[in-house]
């Protein structure tokens, strides 16, 4: 049984917002460290304070990165298209290759993400998978070169 896609991207959002937790963590901690009373210089070749506001900025751009996908995967629609179906962001589709089927699933983040209990891969249009899904059709045969290895993907369905 193919799982829904609304609830694909619930999994895959759970997944976005632990990430998001985790990482607002580990930015509030590099914060405290920064600003902390052991972090203060002791001459002027200490330089712990200053390695800890680089690690909390760089933190913090991790967290908008996060807050980012989160919200995009949110507002995601996992509406079929109306007409004949192509692949976009929020298919659902199912490929073949040397025989083998696999559910693919398209989002704005989370490319490498395992849903539905391993039967469900998450690609990103960036990736070079997504990229060759995109705006292709049931039928339609698509030609990527992986780790220096040309594979022909065949779509199978379209959800």
């Amino acid at each position: 049984m193919i799982p829904a896609k609304s609830s694909l991207r619930e999994e895959l959002l759970g997944r976005l917002r632990a990430e998001l937790d985790q990482l607002e963590r580990a930015h509030q901690s590099a914060l405290e460290g920064a600003t902390h009373e052991e972090a203060k210089p002791e001459n002027s070749k200490d330089t712990r304070a200053l390695e800890q506001s680089y690690l909390a900025r760089g933190q913090a751009m991790r967290v908008a990165d996060a807050r980012r996908a989160v919200a995009d995967v949110a507002v995601m629609s996992v509406d079929p298209a109306a007409g004949a179906p192509r692949v976009a962001v929020g298919a659902l589709v199912t490929t073949s290759e040397d025989d083998e089927e696999r559910l693919v699933f398209v989002a704005p983040h989370g490319g490498g993400s395992v849903l539905a209990g391993g039967r469900v891969h998450v690609v990103t249009p960036q990736s070079p998978l997504g990229r060759a899904l995109l705006g292709r059709s049931e039928g339609d045969e698509c030609e990527l070169t992986l780790a220096g290895r040309e594979r022909i993907v065949a779509i199978v369905a379209i959800a």
